[in-house]
């Protein structure tokens, strides 16, 4: 391939080398834990917030898939947050210098930090609203940080949608005003969030010009996955593509053009074992989980019990560069248990992925503080 007058290699890899780069570039091989919760966060570049604790929140699980038991509290994540080391922005915790790349895209919302299909209607009933707009903002300028229920719907236009937030009025338009830079999540009490003024929350620098930014964020996003296609469908908050970021790559018996991180290319991979949150970014963009790793896999909690093949929440089981099982398992507070209901292995696992998997489990339930409680044997 030639851009202007330069020659530009396009790798040929074969599944294994793609799914080795997009394991490592996931700080989940075997060659070294990474140095703390930072590093696994500016590395990753986010953590998803997500309130399901079936076993641990997510943001927790995946810190801790990194770090092991020894190298991570979830403490240390709400510290991180308190002092603003790390800054929750769209259910993402990110490295709070990252928020540099997000402002100049807040200045220019809507036509920026939207899908393109919501972009008129967005504008259309945030002005429609803007009253009560200014009323959060005295409010929360006076009392914040507050949580939603405690600042009144004046809204004068309902929120409009097909799901679960139907007039869900304040808390749409306050995830609206974080898109426009105006308010931010402060912390969290009890689950629920709390909101204060943007300027009392995030660290003052200045703004990275859009195109800069979202090139800067491309890149970072590729040294995260590794390996991702160059373009991909619109996403609500983080994309799985990477645009121009990287070099060109064809992956063997995979149809479309990916960009690889030359950086991870003829690197040695030493794999281990690993137990995946089911929103873990190695495996969040399902077409590539499938493309690249052959691999089975939905997360069941919204289907009906007896149509469940995994589980309510089940942990994809990582062994050196496949994904070889789920686990069944859920964590008992009220019993103090971890209980494994079932580890379902895609390809028979022979005795040392069995020893290996079954460590892991059991730094599972040490990090959890919970008795391990196996399923019983036939």
């Amino acid at each position: 391939m030639t851009i202007g007058n330069q020659q530009v290699t396009t790798h040929r890899l074969s599944r294994t080398d793609a799914r080795r780069i997009a394991v490592r570039a996931q700080l989940l091989d075997g060659a070294r834990r990474p140095d703390g919760l930072l590093e696994v966060v500016r590395r990753l570049t986010l953590l998803q917030v997500d309130p399901t604790a079936a076993v641990a929140p997510n943001a927790d699980l995946v810190a801790w898939s990194r770090l092991g038991s020894a190298g991570y509290a979830p403490a240390e994540l709400t510290a991180a947050l308190a002092d603003r080391t790390l800054l929750e922005l769209r259910a993402m915790i990110r490295p709070g210098e990252d928020l540099a790349l997000y402002r100049a895209e807040m200045a220019e919302w809507p036509q920026r930090g939207t899908p393109s299909s919501w972009r008129e209607y967005h504008g259309m009933w945030v002005t429609a609203n803007d009253s009560c707009r200014r009323d959060i903002l005295v409010r929360l300028a006076a009392a914040g940080p507050l949580p939603s229920r405690e600042l009144p719907d004046t809204c004068e236009l309902p929120w409009r949608s097909s799901g679960w937030s139907n007039n869900r009025n304040v808390t749409k338009l306050l995830e609206l005003m974080v898109q426009r830079g105006e308010v931010a999540v402060a912390g969290r009490s009890g689950g629920d969030r709390l909101w204060d003024l943007a300027e009392r929350v995030y660290p003052d620098a200045p703004a990275v010009p859009v195109q800069e930014a979202l090139r800067i964020r491309d890149e970072r996003r590729l040294r995260a996955l590794g390996i991702a296609r160059a373009r991909g469908p619109e996403c609500q908050v983080e994309p799985a593509d990477v645009g121009e970021a990287g070099e060109p790559a064809v992956v063997e018996g995979v149809r479309g053009k990916w960009r690889v991180d030359p950086a991870q290319l003829g690197q040695p991979f030493t794999g281990r074992a690993a137990l995946l949150s089911p929103f873990d970014r190695l495996i969040h963009d399902r077409r590539r989980t499938t493309d690249l790793f052959g691999f089975d896999y939905q997360l069941e909690m919204y289907k009906p019990p007896a149509k469940r093949r995994w589980g309510y929440f089940a942990l994809p089981i990582l062994y050196g560069d496949r994904l070889v099982g789920k686990l069944d398992a859920t964590a008992d507070r009220g019993k103090g248990e971890l209980r494994v209901d079932a580890i379902h292995q895609d390809e028979p696992f022979d005795r040392t992925v069995s020893a290996e998997v079954g460590r892991e489990i059991e730094d599972l339930a040490r990090w959890l503080e919970l008795e391990l409680v196996l399923p019983k044997q036939p």
